[in-house]
């Protein structure tokens, strides 16, 4: 079955007349006799719309119900059931009801098309699922029903349904979109003439961009190749020279005389990665390109005007803008140049301008060597080899009476050859090859002494000796440079997965990856910089520098090669890329003083990294080819100071936030549970004071009494509220020192009631390293909170017992017990476990005496009493010195 086709009005604001569009549309289809019915439509009140329902077959709703509320949604099975040639379905972004087909319309409608019926809609552009940031920019609205924008752009046909802002407000102004109550507040807020006109503006662009797919779609389909001048694209060439800026700037002035007009920078590179082009000037290009609201294009190709010429017709170009060649005079004996080729095949669809500059006719200068990558060391080796070489072989021949024969001799000079090749690469052994036939001539053929060749035999192998000379010398050359560069791939797919894996593990400091960067490339000095707009200057985010390490003569050693070099010239570490170690740079002895770049365009080498960051090194300029793991390494360096300063505004934040817990909970603890205890004092003290009442000597004792233990109750309060905050905020000094437990716990006990406790403390135990007054205090929260949930008749018991260097303190209750999940929790500040009464304390008790614990060393923690209940175990140091002894017998004391 074929699938059916989606017609989509698009409009830039409600009211723009799409429903109206569709419905006329549906009428007129009507009238040419296709089956149409309307799926669903909403005339939202507006009477115009209403009217234009009359006479289409409309698809009774589905009812559904949701919250104690009825809603109606399309019946999608309803239409399949019906089974139109086309279903009228509007709001394609709409949300249906739980409960619903599909949780989307346009869900519903992708069914409709997979059925084979074609289907109308209509949307808002607001609702595409891209541009819901830009529109909350602009209104300030977020919008919640959104639809793909893949399914709008899948529409076989897409009708822009379009209307000026000031007509849109006269619409609303007389209601035919709101009802009268709502104009004034839709007029002043969503629908002002600046946002209906971005929002149009937004609708128009969409809409182009579209209708340009539509273009390249047809071009290529039916092969045309001729350009056609629908919009102004203008592409610029650039060589990576100087002038390029220029170009641009050129190109950009072109491009503002036409609206819609578009630039497109192209630099076009050899597949071999040899190029001229200065990496940090194309960098510097494609911001420049970048911030005038052009694009950058990086392409490969071996020829360039051909190159060029593919790229601005495939992207359907109108201009093209060359600069004028920096070549000099005598160079053009090598040909016409690339913008007099451009110009000649460019055709009549193709406008080529060449734009003068200061750098007319200075020469290009030379491309980068092939050998070059070898080290100036290796290619001196391999020209002595293959020059002085055969000069030393011939004269240990000459002096030898009886050589060891033609044959022998041209084998000997091939071996110079191919160490020639092996060492310095293609052009020493060429040299080699052409000395070496030229001295087995002159010396070793006869007539000796004479260039001429007297049997053809030796004539034929000489000049065989050449080519096989020459075949060996290019496959050795050939064999190098691939191995050169399978190392180089090897070592760059190392970095990035590095990088990689530190993504993933979160481990990379930013520190430690400049650090790296440093090393890797062999750099002075390594800067991330950050500014916060485009005016704003730039600050120095992270660097790192060249170290300063005196050798053992007390000199300060240089810096190290770059990781990413060998001395062979080929890329085996695995630290980064290919770089030759004879063009490394080597700090100096003050290395301290390194450069560290402060701004993009004083560095070395700088690579952007988004709008507002880049990457600064100084040391030497990098190889086209190593920037591409620099990319790498600056993306994962913005990455790194992203989450560094994440994580330090999520530790903000949690610090914010326990603050602001602890506030809270203190000014509850001080509005409830510390008037408690003032209430109580107040109201004896106000009857002791009363003349209308004589009290007796019992009752007097009797209100006295409740004053002290409201006292008491308020000081035991205060006193954990105060410890408390000397906690949070750091200052607890203990005093350690040597003491005997039964000497601290019994001290402890004198808050608790008589008969509440049994303790058990030997006396043989080792002395503990702790401050007396925190552990009193300490011993005394966890024994009152174990009284207050022990039940009557039950008395908590205080045993102590040594542990290798470990002293332990437990104090068990018969009480309900805490459960596994909730151990840790009782231990934080003003937390109470189950349904204890406000009047049980603030919820200190604990946290302040697991606090008070670890400043000393110890550790405090929960577990359950055999038997039912909780114990609380308090673990201390044992002092030094004083080993624990056996005990005889318990002393057993019962407050």
């Amino acid at each position: 079955m074929a699938r059916g086709k989606l017609r989509i009005y698009l409009g830039a604001a409600p009211g723009v007349g799409k429903t109206y569009a569709m419905l006329s549309e549906g009428h007129r289809r009507v009238e040419r006799g296709t089956d149409l019915v309307v799926g669903f439509v909403e005339d939202h009140g507006r009477p115009r719309t209403e009217v234009m329902l009359h006479g289409l077959e409309a698809i009774p709703r589905r009812e559904l119900t949701y919250r104690d509320a009825t809603f109606t949604e399309m019946d999608v099975d309803a239409v399949l059931a019906r089974r139109p040639a086309v279903a009228l379905v509007d709001e394609l972004a709409h949300t249906n009801v739980p409960g619903s087909r599909n949780a989307k319309r346009w869900q519903d409608v992708e069914e409709l098309l997979r059925a084979g019926i074609d289907v109308i809609s209509a949307v808002n552009i607001q609702h595409l699922e891209s541009l819901g940031d830009v529109v909350e920019s602009i209104t300030g609205v977020r919008q919640r029903e959104t639809v793909p924008d893949e399914v709008v752009r899948r529409a076989d046909q897409i009708e822009l349904v379009d209307m000026s802002p000031q007509a849109l407000r006269r619409r609303m102004a007389h209601g035919n979109i709101y009802a009268p109550d709502k104009v004034n507040a839709a007029l002043s807020n969503y629908f002002r003439p600046g946002n209906l006109t971005a929002l149009r503006e937004l609708a128009l662009l969409w809409t182009a961009d579209r209708v340009d797919e539509y273009l390249q779609q047809y071009r290529s389909e039916h092969r045309i190749r001729s350009t056609w001048q629908a919009r102004e694209r203008i592409v610029v060439g650039l060589t990576g020279g100087p002038e390029g800026r220029t170009l641009i700037r050129r190109a950009s002035r072109m491009a503002a005389k036409g609206s819609g007009s578009e630039v497109l920078a192209v630099y076009i590179a050899r597949s071999d990665g040899l190029t001229s082009a200065s990496p940090k000037e194309l960098a510097v290009q494609r911001t420049l390109v970048e911030d005038l609201g052009g694009t950058f294009h990086h392409v490969i190709g071996e020829d360039v005007p051909s190159a060029l010429l593919e790229f601005a017709r495939g992207v359907n170009a109108t201009q093209i803008v060359l600069g004028s060649s920096r070549r000099k005079t005598w160079q053009y004996v090598f040909g016409p140049g690339v913008g007099a080729t451009v110009a000649r095949e460019s055709g009549p669809d193709l406008d080529v301008h060449i734009v003068t500059h200061s750098e007319v006719a200075k020469g290009r200068g030379l491309p980068l060597a092939r050998g070059a990558r070898l080290g100036r060391s290796r290619i001196l080796a391999g020209w002595l080899t293959g020059v002085g070489g055969p000069a030393l072989l011939t004269l240990l021949l000459t002096a030898l009476h009886d050589g060891p024969g033609l044959a022998n001799d041209v084998l000997l000079f091939l071996f110079l050859t191919v160490l020639a090749a092996l060492l310095g690469g293609l052009l020493p052994a060429l040299a080699s090859a052409a000395v070496g036939s030229m001295l087995l001539n002159f010396y070793f053929t006869p007539p000796k002494h004479t260039l001429t060749v007297q049997d053809p035999k030796n004539l034929v192998a000489i000049v065989i000796f050449f080519a096989v000379a020459v075949a060996v010398a290019s496959v050795v050359d050939l064999a190098a440079r691939r191995t050169h560069q399978a190392a180089r791939l090897r070592a760059e797919s190392e970095i990035l997965s590095y990088l990689a894996g530190s993504v993933l593990r979160g481990e990379t400091s930013l520190e430690a990856l400049l650090e790296r960067v440093r090393e890797t490339f062999g750099m002075e000095s390594v800067a991330l910089l950050e500014r916060e707009s485009d005016t704003a200057p730039w600050t120095c985010a992270g660097s790192a520098a060249t170290p300063a390490a005196p050798t053992a003569d007390g000199e300060p050693a240089a810096t190290r090669e770059g990781p990413a070099a060998s001395r062979e010239g080929s890329a085996t570490s695995p630290e980064g890329p290919a770089a030759s170690p004879e063009s490394a740079p080597t700090a100096s002895a003050a290395a301290p003083g390194a450069r560290v770049p402060l701004r993009p365009e004083d560095a070395d080498v700088d690579m952007p990294v988004g709008d507002h960051l880049a990457l600064a090194l100084n040391g030497r300029v990098l190889p086209a080819e190593d920037r591409r793991v620099l990319a790498a390494f600056a993306a994962q360096a913005a990455v790194v100071l992203d989450r560094q300063r994440l994580m330090g505004e999520a530790e903000q934040a949690r610090e914010l936030a326990e603050g602001n817990r602890i506030r809270t909970a203190l000014l509850a603890a001080v509005s409830h549970d510390l008037r408690t205890p003032l209430a109580g004092i107040k109201a004896a003290v106000t009857s002791l004071r009363s003349d209308d009442v004589a009290w007796s000597d019992e009752d007097e004792a009797e209100l006295l009494a409740g004053i002290e233990d409201g006292a008491d109750r308020l000081d035991h309060l205060v006193g954990n509220l105060l410890d408390m905050s000397r906690l949070q905020t750091g200052t607890v000094t203990p005093l350690i020192r040597e003491i005997d437990l039964d000497e601290v716990v019994p001290m402890a006990l004198g808050g608790v009631p008589e008969g509440s406790v049994t303790l058990d403390v030997p006396e043989e135990l080792p002395m503990v390293a702790v401050d007396p007054g925190l552990l009193e205090r300490s011993v005394a929260n966890i024994v009152e909170n174990a009284v207050k949930y022990s039940p009557p008749g039950q008395p908590v018991l205080v045993a102590a017992s040594a542990l290798g260097n470990r002293v332990e303190v437990r104090v068990a209750d018969r009480g309900p017990g805490v459960p596994d999940s909730a151990k840790d929790r009782i231990f934080e500040p003003f937390q109470r476990y189950g349904d204890v009464p406000r009047g049980a304390g603030v919820g200190l008790g604990l946290a302040v005496a697991r606090g008070f614990a670890e400043a000393m060393g110890g550790t405090l923690t929960a577990e359950d009493t055999p038997g039912g209940g909780m114990t609380m175990v308090l673990t201390l140091s044992s002092a030094a010195g004083r080993p624990p002894a056996t005990p005889d017998l318990p002393a057993q004391v019962t407050s």
